[in-house]
């Protein structure tokens, strides 16, 4: 296992300059990106890609992709991390994006959060969510060996392995989860991985993600764009993975804190919790725009209650609509075919 560690300067100057390489790649493939929307299945890019939000807007779902390049094309430029951990940035990172990038475009919301999706498949009904949670356990794993352990015995590297890949599944699953409003995935993101950046073993592997997501937050605050499964489950593996080089002790209570907020997820409503505390909605709502009028209230109607979001790790938050939360602030994103994150709606057929 990888353990390079430098002195607080030289760790320093090596996080700043993942960072800018991370948010240099992310701004340059978004546009590119946005500037010719790759098409799929015959069907042009701004189809494929492109959503309406609950405004009438349109958004795009291409900050996905761009912070998928944007980290590995810094996590393979980062100054500091070993051949080993590179490539396991690289696998964890564009791996889930991979699978959540087939979500986003091929997905239904006829099932969500690990009870649905796993119910489907003892049913003998393959959902995309189902492949998707398993693909991301197995690349999760796999990023773990690739890293390795420091472990002295096979069998302490087999569980520190075991650990380690259900940190970075976890990781993807729960920053999915909290991509239900603009910008909170994001946010989510900086806020727990700025102590990882200042670790001396996480440091390199984190720099490139974060500043791949925070030259991106603007364009996912102004509703022109969003994370979707392919952003958010890559930024919450990378961000696993950076944990995995904590202490076995640590390892461990990141992990048993990502069990149990992702076993919360199918009971307990994300959205409602930080809307309740004062503290977490402040963040959660800064940078937002303003909330927009909720159709039907000044006539006495009623208010819709459009779905907060298909993603398929969703749960609970899966069943509150945005008026019940912020006044319907949330985009409401139907599409052609399948669902996403983010307020995204499913296709009935």
């Amino acid at each position: 296992m990888d353990r390079r560690i430098a002195s607080g300067p030289v760790r320093g100057a090596r996080l700043l300059a993942g960072a800018l390489l991370g948010a240099a790649a992310a701004r340059a493939a978004y546009t590119a990106l946005t500037r010719r929307p790759p098409g799929l299945n015959g069907l042009p890019g701004e189809e494929v890609w492109g959503r309406t939000n609950h405004r009438g807007e349109p958004v795009t779902l291409l900050e996905g992709p761009a912070f998928v390049a944007g980290a590995a094309a810094g996590g393979l430029l980062t100054p500091g991390l070993g051949g080993r951990t590179r490539a396991a940035v690289l696998l964890a990172g564009a791996g889930s994006g991979i699978l959540g990038g087939y979500d986003d475009l091929a997905g239904s919301a006829s099932s969500r959060g690990f009870k649905g999706h796993l119910g489907a498949l003892a049913r003998g009904e393959v959902t995309s969510g189902a492949v998707k949670i398993l693909g991301i356990g197995a690349t999760g794993l796999a990023a773990a060996a690739l890293a390795g352990s420091p472990a002295p015995s096979r069998t302490g590297r087999a569980f520190d392995t075991l650990v380690n890949g259900a940190i970075v599944a976890g990781g993807a699953n729960l920053m999915n989860l909290f991509d239900l409003r603009p910008g909170r995935a994001i946010k989510v993101g900086v806020i727990t991985g700025t102590p990882l950046a200042l670790t001396a073993s996480g440091s390199a592997v984190v720099a490139a993600p974060l500043g791949a997501a925070a030259a991106l937050l603007g364009e996912d605050l102004a509703e022109r764009a969003m994370l979707g499964d392919t952003g958010s489950n890559a930024l919450g593996a990378l961000l696993g993975l950076a944990a995995t080089r904590l202490g076995r002790g640590p390892r461990l209570a990141v992990l048993a804190g990502l069990a149990g907020l992702n076993a919360a997820s199918e009971f307990v409503s994300f959205t409602k919790v930080i809307a309740a505390n004062p503290a977490l909605n402040h963040i959660d709502m800064l940078g937002r725009r303003p909330a927009a009028p909720a159709k039907g209230t000044a006539s006495g109607g009623t208010v819709p209650a459009p779905t907060d979001s298909a993603s398929s790790e969703s749960g609970s938050d899966a069943e509150i609509s945005d008026a019940e939360i912020s006044g319907a602030d949330e985009p409401f994103v139907p599409r052609q075919a399948g669902s996403s994150s983010n307020g995204v709606a499913a296709d009935p057929a």
